[in-house]
Order: structure tokens, then sequence, then C-alpha cells
């Protein structure tokens, strides 16, 4: 969607049409959410400090966010989507890939499928939105940034190159400011120049991700359209036998859970942004803690730390207590193939996770465990 925050503002308040929208905190301390096309022009964008928006623009029209209504539209842009194809992958409100390989026999080929979502989105809802229409999702989520607002670009896997090669390298999903910094610094400016670059340039800025990053300079992907989440979250508990009071042996049977959590996390190729656990008391009595972790994780360890951490503060405020009933809670999911270019868990623990999976898979679930959970 094009400026969706900002355009739905628009339209929902006429007086400011045409007119420049910010949509953010409007304290001191506020940031820019979203920015109408208007504002852009004088160097407005999202993310960036109310303070140095309102310097930029200073006639600027700041509106707090109303999420509700954000959230009413997106339901029905994503109703259009799903109107085309069942395999749609939401990235936010206002954002998603879909895969239509399967509606090309009855809706015409992908462009013309793109041109309906457009038209029905514009109908329904009288905002416009611009569209990628390439062969996987890295292109196509380049493709769509190219000709906004109302854009619709198309792609073909002969003209890759062609398109790609000329952008700048800050265009790469998942690069980042400071790394596109760091890459420019190097004489790297466009893809073609970041695709061909030699081992000897790229190694010391990516070291082990530098043919990934090479291969997404080339347009390369291949990670499917995952469909939208039905799952709200996941979770893995245990009623015990007769109920528990040691701290370790608590600490260990949590570990055990976070395990388990993790596996069918991992099966689904999903991570977690939330990590939550369940307790429940002798007396029946239950109480749920939680963290926010960032980037969203499935990496076992991290995930039975946190856990264990929360349970920890527990115990200390409530000294002596046992328990009947604990579990871990996995919320916030998202597709593992969502995070950037740049994996965030240490390469040692994705292979010792894969191998307890793949262990388990063979030869039972309690084929192997780790250390502390054994108590």
């Amino acid at each position: 969607m094009d400026a969706f925050y900002a355009s739905v503002e628009q339209r929902d308040n006429p007086e400011t049409a045409g007119k420049p929208v910010i949509v953010g905190g409007i304290d001191g301390r506020g940031v820019v959410a979203a920015a109408s096309y208007e504002v852009r022009k004088f160097g407005v964008h999202s993310a960036m400090p109310m303070s140095t928006a309102l310097r930029l623009c200073p006639h600027a029209i700041c509106i707090r966010p109303r999420m509700a209504r954000y959230k009413e539209v997106s339901s029905q842009v994503f109703a259009i989507f799903h109107e085309v194809t069942p395999i749609v992958q939401g990235l936010s409100l206002d954002e998603a890939f879909l895969d239509v390989t399967g509606s090309i026999a009855l809706l015409g080929d992908a462009v013309a499928i793109a041109q309906r979502i457009k038209r029905r989105i514009l109908e329904t809802t009288a905002l416009t939105a611009s569209v990628g229409v390439a062969p996987n999702k890295l292109v196509a989520k380049i493709a769509s940034d190219l000709a906004k607002p109302d854009g619709l670009t198309v792609v073909t896997p002969e003209t890759v190159h062609e398109v790609l090669d000329p952008l700048s390298v800050r265009r790469l999903p998942g690069l980042g400011r400071k790394t596109g910094a760091k890459v420019e610094e190097r004489g790297i400016r466009t893809f073609a120049q970041l695709r061909t670059a030699p081992d000897s340039v790229l190694w010391p800025l990516f070291g082990r991700y530098t043919q990934r990053v090479r291969d997404r300079a080339a347009g390369i992907d291949d990670r499917p359209v995952y469909p939208d989440l039905d799952e709200k979250s996941i979770s893995a508990e245990e009623t015990f036998d007769r109920d528990l009071g040691d701290p370790g042996v608590l600490r260990a049977q949590l570990s055990q859970l976070a395990d388990r959590a993790c596996e069918r996390l991992r099966k689904q190729h999903l991570t977690a942004r939330c990590i939550g656990i369940k307790i429940r008391r002798a007396d029946f009595s239950t109480f749920t803690r939680r963290r926010v972790v960032a980037p969203p994780t499935h990496d076992g360890r991290t995930i039975a730390k946190v856990a264990n951490e929360l349970l920890t503060r527990w115990l200390t405020e409530n000294p002596g207590e046992k328990l009947r009933l604990l579990g871990v809670v996995l919320s916030d999911l998202s597709v593992a193939s969502q995070l950037g270019l740049f994996e965030d868990t240490p390469p040692h623990t994705s292979r010792l996770d894969a191998a307890l999976d793949e262990a388990r898979a063979r030869f039972g679930s309690r084929a192997l465990r780790r250390g502390n959970t054994i108590k």
C-alpha cells in the first residue's frame, strides 16, 4: 500500500488531501510512523524523529496513529488478496507476498491478476497500492517499490539483471543502512557491482554470508511464500505427578519444555518474538510471565534462557512455593524466512538444534536431551 497510514488519514479527512501529513507520536520524543508523499518531498520519512521531521517541514499536519482504523482497512485489503489466492504471506498491515501460480488458469496471467488487485483495492478502499510481479519474493519486493505511488512493475526471468543491475545497493532488502554505507565506502554502489565483486572485497564485509549477498544481488531467491499463520502461539506444558518446589528441578523441567516448544516452532519454519511461561501453584492459581525479544528466534538455548529468567524472578518473588504445572508459551509468531540477509543466531547453536531435531525425528523425542534438562 502507498503511504498506508497517511493515505487512510487523508481519505478519512478530506481537508488534509494533497497536504503534507505525518502520522506518528506528537510528543517531543515521537517518531514518524508514516509520511504522505507530499511531505516526503521535504526529506521526511518513516522512523525519523518527529522533531527532525518538523524542522524539515514545519507546516506539516501531524496526526496520532489510529491503529484500530488501519487494521480495519488492512482487513479489507487482505480479503482482496484472498480473492485471488489462498497463498498470502502478510509482512505487515499494508504489505504481503502472494503466490498466484495456481490462479493463472482461472484468472489470467500474473500481470492481469496484479491489475485486478489494484483495481479492487481502489474500488473498495479508495486507496492505491503498488505491485511488483516477479519470479521470486526478493525481486517482487524490490519491484513493488520502483514505481510508487500506484505503480505496477513487471520483472521477468529474462529481465532480472536488466532491472536490478542499475539499482542502488541500498535497495537490497535486509542490507541495513549501516552495512549499506560500508558497502558504498568500498566503491560498490549498484547491484551489478555487488553481484560481480570478488571475495577479496566482499568477505571482509559479509564473511560467511558473502555468497548469499551475491546471490541476492543477482535476484536469486528460492524462498516459498508461506500462507498466513493460523496458529497464534505454540506451547508445551507439563502437569507433574507431585508438586515440585526445588528451583533446580523446576528449571530443568522448564528447559525441557522450551526444547519441545522450539522443536515444533522449527518444524513449521517459524520464529517467536514473545517468550512466556505459565505457572500453576498447588492451589491451582495460575500465573503468566512473558518477555519480548528482538530479533525473533527459534533458538532453543535463547528461549530456554529467557524462560528460566522469568521463572527465577517469579520464584524469588514467591519463595517456597510448590508448583503442579509449568509451561512455555511462544507467541507473536512469524515465518523464519522473513529474517534479513544475516542470521542472528550463532551457527553452532543452529547446527545443534538441527542435530537434535534430526535425532528425535529418527529415534524418538527422548533420544537426546540437553544436559541442563537433566536433574
